[in-house]
């Protein structure tokens, strides 16, 4: 959730500094600019992909309360969940990495 809020958030910097004439008046490299932002946006959906992906595989694996009590990491629809939130992540970083390749 943090990955997505901040490039959202992001995005609509970037927007504004677009639609409001900033960046005619600042003396910044937007290519470098937009390559920084889809090349970090990538990194942490990667990041986030692998976390959402380490989870949903341990999934089978019980965790022991107690000697007599055992109880999955994941019931089945936080399991279903957890495959669709790794599918949409590395479906996002295959994007970022089109974007971040395109020549400038």
């Amino acid at each position: 959730m943090f990955v997505a809020v901040t490039a959202w958030f992001l995005s609509i910097v970037f927007l504004s500094v677009f639609l409001f004439g900033y960046a005619n008046r600042l003396a910044v490299n937007w290519n470098q600019a937009d390559f920084i932002f889809h090349g970090t946006t990538f990194v942490f959906y990667f990041g986030a992909f692998l976390l959402q992906a380490a989870t949903t595989s341990l999934h089978h694996f019980p965790r022991n309360f107690n000697s007599t009590t055992q109880e999955r990491i994941l019931n089945g629809r936080e399991y279903n969940i957890s495959i669709a939130a790794s599918v949409c992540a590395s479906c996002i970083c295959v994007r970022e990495t089109e974007v971040c390749s395109k020549p400038f």
